[in-house]
């Protein structure tokens, strides 16, 4: 075999000091001279180009340099166009990882991606089938073959309408981490913490690549397990985790990467959204689609995650820390979710020119982060207005590029499983990078804007006593707290007695908003607590 049919992976001493001293690193500029090398062959290309050593710069310098062709090194001694800068990171899984202490040899880019797969409900069972339906495919764009070597779940008995008998199964999930035969693991167990965040923490600890389509997780976690991923120089890859098959996190992550992110916005979730748009569509009641959802499977039996806004704000609080490129801080998501909208609502909208959408919205500003999920009155011409039945979509509006819409399917076993696949494909190309666009320590941590100073158009639903004065008491509370009505509807009474009172307020701060109804609680001519949704402008 000749040196020139040799792919070689070298890190060249005085390219590495330069890089150290560049970087203020004092012990590497001192020690730098080279990394690894592919096996005894290369090994004697080091000895033999003198003053090389062993240095682990991967995680210091950041990047090695790939020599493809040894020949012309060893006929003239020159390492000009012979080499590329690679991030250490993109090599970690494909190429050799940059460790300390000697030469070794690595596995090549032509051997199989080998994975272990934790959780066979709808997803994982879709990843199984989605990888034998599509291998070839799979294999000619990742470059090599990806093969599933190990499965765990919690029922081995359960019937899955899939032949698991290829491949062997674990019953302690955890221990998927630890194996040798395995480059990286597939985690779609789901929950914040418990077997799930244990084999997350377990798998980039080991220095392998973990694919995860837990938000939960993420949203809590994220950071913990980012920073691991960049101290063990692997992969933490998360596409499925937000809007199912719609690449919406690769295109933040890569697409929009020299756009500062103005806003990040949109339908999040697949069961409100079909709820809503079944409401809008028939005319019925909430509790009524509920159910619906329910028996076609849009819905949990507990739906409190979906319907509350707790799962879309989740996959928010991970969008705005890859749009802003801050923290991700969870807990200062304000979170309403759709529970109180009623009929009524879904016609006084149609009857106004808007149709109700959850929507989860991030900005990042001079006053702070701003999170929020709540109901939303969006005008019929805006791109959200016309996302419809389980379809998820997501508005990016950069100061270069504009405005870019992601909309799809985001949940069920082929989207999703689409999405998994996705990345690990990526991790098969060695394509890898930071987690959150930019390495941990440099998320910006920032405070919580203050809802109450945003500006905005508010609709606001009152159920009322039909008896004289309720009318002038509500204007009485707008007008007292700085509110302008723009426009005010009075409907009949109801069977009950009770009549439904509409407003449209005009721009204005959003505190005062919320004073008019801090002012009228307890009123005894309020039947049930008010609606407020707030306009999306276009």
């Amino acid at each position: 075999m000749r040196l020139g049919d040799v792919r070689l992976y070298a890190a060249i001493g005085a390219r590495a000091a330069h890089l150290a001293k560049a970087a203020g690193d004092a012990w590497l500029a001192e020690h730098a001279t080279l990394g690894v090398g592919a096996g005894e062959l290369f090994r004697g290309l080091c000895l033999a180009l003198g003053n090389l050593g062993a240095l682990d710069i991967g995680q210091r310098t950041g990047r090695v340099l790939v020599v493809h062709d040894a020949t012309p090194l060893l006929e003239t001694g020159k390492t000009s166009g012979l080499a590329r800068p690679f991030r250490a990171s993109a090599l970690a899984c494909g190429g050799p990882r940059i460790r300390s202490g000697g030469f070794r040899e690595e596995k090549t880019m032509t051997q199989a991606l080998r994975i272990a797969l934790a959780g066979l409900g709808t997803v994982g069972g879709g990843v199984l089938k989605l990888l034998a339906e599509n291998a070839a495919l799979i294999e000619r764009r990742a470059g090599r073959a990806i093969e599933v070597v190990a499965v765990s779940a919690r029922d081995r008995a359960r019937d899955r309408g899939i032949d698991l008998s290829r491949y062997e199964w674990v019953d302690d999930t955890a221990s998927l981490a630890i194996r040798d035969d395995v480059d990286a693991v597939v985690e779609l167990i789901g929950g914040s913490d418990g077997p799930a965040l244990t084999l997350a923490r377990a798998t980039l600890q080991q220095g392998k690549a973990l694919v995860t389509a837990n938000k939960a997780m993420l949203a809590h976690h994220g950071l913990e397990l980012a920073g691991a991923a960049e101290q063990a120089n692997t992969a933490l890859k998360y596409e499925a985790a937000v809007a199912g098959g719609v690449p919406v996190i690769k295109g933040l992550r890569e697409g929009a990467a020299a756009n500062a992110i103005q806003h990040v916005y949109g339908v999040l979730n697949g069961t409100c959204n079909f709820i809503l748009t079944t409401m809008e569509a028939t005319g019925r009641d909430f509790d009524d689609i509920l159910s619906e959802a329910q028996a076609l499977g849009y819905a949990e039996a507990d739906p409190s995650f979906d319907i509350d806004g707790i799962d879309a704000a989740h996959k928010l609080s991970i969008l705005a820390s890859l749009a802003f490129g801050t923290q991700i801080d969870f807990d200062a998501v304000a979170i309403t979710g759709i529970r109180h909208v009623i009929a009524a609502d879904i016609a006084e909208a149609a009857a106004l020119g808007f149709r109700v959408r959850l929507v989860g919205f991030g900005e990042a500003d001079a006053h702070g982060l701003f999170q929020r999920v709540h109901p939303c009155m969006v005008p019929e011409g805006h791109p959200l207005a016309h996302v419809t039945g389980s379809l998820n979509a997501v508005v990016v509006e950069g100061n270069h590029v504009g405005r870019l819409l992601f909309q799809g399917r985001g949940a069920g076993e082929g989207p999703t499983a689409s999405a998994v696949v996705a990345d690990l494909i990526d991790i098969a190309r060695g394509e890898y990078g930071p987690a959150f666009a930019m390495p941990v320590k440099s998320l910006a941590k920032l405070g919580t804007a203050p809802a109450g100073e945003r500006r905005g158009r508010a609709y606001l639903r009152f159920t009322v006593a039909d008896r004289p004065g309720v009318l002038a008491e509500l204007t009485a509370a707008m007008r007292d707290a700085g509110v302008s009505i723009e426009s005010l509807i009075q409907r009949g009474a109801a069977a009950d007695g009770s009549v439904l009172l509409v407003m449209v307020t005009h721009d204005g701060p959003e505190r005062c908003v919320v004073h008019a109804l801090e002012k009228l609680e307890g009123s005894p001519s309020l039947l049930g607590p008010p609606m407020l949704m707030y306009i999306l402008e276009n």
